[in-house]
């Protein structure tokens, strides 16, 4: 894990809403939110490239989105 600030701001700003996420999912008893939402919060330990860190983080919200229920 890098220390450079932007990557620390995305881990913190990914693992809250992913936190959220699995929280929520849980919940409900879903499995896809649970999911994603740990991937959120886990996915920053093992990128450190700053561009491919918020764009994975983007595409996982993007993919909870069309996966929350309504």
């Amino acid at each position: 894990m890098s220390l450079d600030p932007y990557n620390l701001l995305a881990g913190l700003i990914f693992g809250m809403i992913g936190l959220g996420a699995f929280s929520y999912g849980k919940k409900l008893d879903l499995w896809q939110p649970r999911a994603i939402g740990a991937a959120l919060m886990a996915y920053p330990y093992f990128v450190s490239n700053g561009w491919l860190l918020w764009g994975i983080g983007t595409g996982l919200l993007v993919l909870l989105w069309f996966y929350h229920h309504e």
